[in-house]
């Protein structure tokens, strides 16, 4: 009879599995990725387990462009600083003979009045261009991640595979988000991050400042956590080389996007 038993064994293992819920997901991932990215690599690949934890970070992101206009502490701190970068930059392009210094205090104006007068529009359309942007990029990192796990670390996997392994640790990100709206209302000032640097109030312009907003304790977390998904996805008994290359390829692109805004500011204006 035992042995009649034994072929239900892995059925009943599935099932298991298949009934890991919401709930199970949020919190393993956050104690547990090793294990259950084990475990989801044997099954197929369900949509909403990367598009939930997607679109949850989307919700947060918004919810914090909400907070900051429409609490005037923030709202004041986030139009000073946007200020200071357009009249830098007008200025730069009076010195260099391009307008007039009338012309750039007029502009300047203009912009002052729209941005005061533009909150609510603001709002919409930062919230409409958050659900884009974060789309786009995802499938696009999630392609490259792809491209770095099958060839250039040898794994095993599909892109769906590569959703997976990097959306659902978006739970984590959108704990980050949190962690940014709730310590930006306490400490008065819109914090770009939850590293170092922001909290001691470091710019980021120098590679000092670079280097202090690197050491951010949540995207560490972020970005370890998916170099274990995409390990465990991905067929490999090397984790610790997944988790490496990961956080390499974050802290490398971090690196040349640091030099591009320095070439060129006007970047700073869309998030770069």
């Amino acid at each position: 009879m035992d042995e009649f038993n034994k072929p239900d064994e892995p059925i009943d293992e599935v099932e298991e599995e298949e009934e890991l819920g919401f709930t199970d997901k949020f919190i393993s991932v956050l104690t547990e990725p090793g294990i259950l990215f084990s475990k989801l690599s044997n099954l197929p690949v369900k949509t909403m387990d990367w598009f939930i934890p997607v679109l949850i970070l989307i919700i947060t992101v918004i919810a914090m462009q909400f907070i900051i206009f429409t609490n005037p502490t923030l709202k004041s701190v986030v139009m000073d600083k946007q200020m200071e970068r357009i009249e830098k930059s007008l200025q730069e392009a009076v010195d260099k003979g391009q307008m007039t210094q009338a012309q750039a205090d007029e502009q300047l104006e203009r912009t002052a009045e729209f941005m005061e007068q533009g909150g609510s529009m603001q709002i919409v359309f930062g919230a409409i261009g958050t659900f884009i942007f974060v789309f786009i990029f995802f499938f696009i990192v999630a392609g490259v991640f792809l491209l770095v796990a099958k060839f250039a670390l040898g794994g095993t996997g599909d892109y769906k595979a590569s959703m997976l392994a990097y959306g659902l640790p978006n739970y984590i990100g959108a704990l980050n988000v949190i962690v940014m709206i709730l310590a930006s209302i306490l400490l008065g000032k819109v914090l770009e991050n939850v590293s170092v640097g922001s909290f001691m109030g470091i710019e980021s312009e120098g590679i000092f400042g670079w280097f202090m907003h690197k050491l951010d304790p949540l995207s560490i977390w972020f970005y370890t956590v998916v170099g274990i998904a995409y390990a465990k996805m991905f067929k490999s008994e090397n984790t610790v080389k997944y988790i490496a290359t990961i956080l390499g390829i974050w802290i490398g692109f971090s690196l040349i996007m640091h030099f591009v805004t320095k070439a060129f500011p006007f970047l700073k204006q869309f998030g770069m």
